[in-house]
């Protein structure tokens, strides 16, 4: 009995945190269905008139953010008034993003569209939130039409892939994919970039095995549960925009992005570990960033 209570104990200390995200994120979806049935909101999830509604969940997630993360943003000047996409690095848990939405929302009353894994749609319980916040499977037909509307659209091009492969070293995954430099192109809009400090230290996978490796590539689901949770530091730096040129080509305007996600300074796409090291301890270092949570000087 003892061993099996400290066992339970153990796993809980592990994964209370992200249980505890899941849980107030099915919260939400419950917040926004009372919404609808009480006030017999019929009209498009992604209209003005849930904006009350999606205020008060940004409000919480804001307040969440404040109180366990010290959560900060910096650089929203750096977002256009106009359409844009957003590339950011993926962690374990996204709440970073989720944190991001939230204070986007509250200071400039945008929305931002989220392109997100085919896997989030067979989630059962979540089909109001995700479109009311904009979460959709991003084909390439969907973000041009969200860009010629004026939305902002963010992508992960490490998905989920970097979410559960990458590491404390924080190493983009985004392989082949350019997809969303050639929708940028298309659609003649910027590329923001965008990084979160210590998202990894907040929150971790699992060493990589292999088992694990070939079974996502050929699922293509997450079955290795985050764990974590801790109150580290998180600071959200948004990069200058790349402006949209006719004369570049889809990889070069991926290299840009990987070269510009902060300082535009380097000139390949392997620099971008260098790029982090500006605002990122390599490797990651948990104690490091519980400790500054205490840092007020730096930004």
């Amino acid at each position: 009995v003892a061993i099996a209570s400290l066992t339970i104990s153990a796993i809980l200390v592990f994964f209370i945190v992200p249980l505890t995200i899941l849980f107030f994120i099915y919260l939400s979806n419950i917040l926004l269905l009372i919404y609808q049935r009480n006030g017999e909101v019929k009209a498009d999830p992604l209209s003005d008139v849930w904006d009350s509604a999606r205020k008060t969940i940004a409000s919480f997630w804001d307040i969440y953010a404040r109180i366990w993360h010290g959560y900060e943003l910096h650089g929203v000047e750096n977002i256009p008034e106009g359409p844009g996409i957003l590339v950011y690095y993926h962690g374990a848990i996204p709440i970073d993003y989720l944190y991001f939405l939230s204070r986007l929302f509250l200071w400039k009353k945008r929305l931002c569209l989220s392109v997100a894994d085919h896997f989030v749609f067979r989630l059962p319980g979540l089909k109001l939130l995700l479109e009311v916040t904009g979460v959709m499977p991003g084909t390439r037909e969907e973000c041009l039409i969200a860009l010629k509307n004026g939305h902002l659209v963010s992508v992960s091009p490490g998905g989920v892939r970097e979410a559960l492969f990458s590491d404390e070293s924080y190493q983009l995954m985004w392989g082949n994919r350019k997809g969303f430099a050639q929708v940028a192109l298309d659609a003649k809009v910027p590329i923001i970039p965008m990084y979160t400090q210590n998202v990894r230290e907040g929150y971790r996978m699992f060493k990589e095995r292999r088992f694990f490796r070939q079974l996502y590539e050929s699922t293509r689901l997450p079955f290795t549960p985050p764990y974590g949770g801790l109150p580290v530091k998180f600071r959200t730096y948004i990069g200058e925009p790349i402006p949209y040129d006719p004369n570049i080509t889809t990889e070069e305007l991926v290299e840009k992005v990987c070269k510009g996600n902060f300082l535009f300074s380097f000139q390949t796409k392997t620099a971008v570990q260098a790029l982090i090291s500006k605002h990122q301890t390599i490797p990651g270092s948990i104690w490091k960033a519980l400790l500054e949570r205490f840092d007020k000087r730096r930004k």
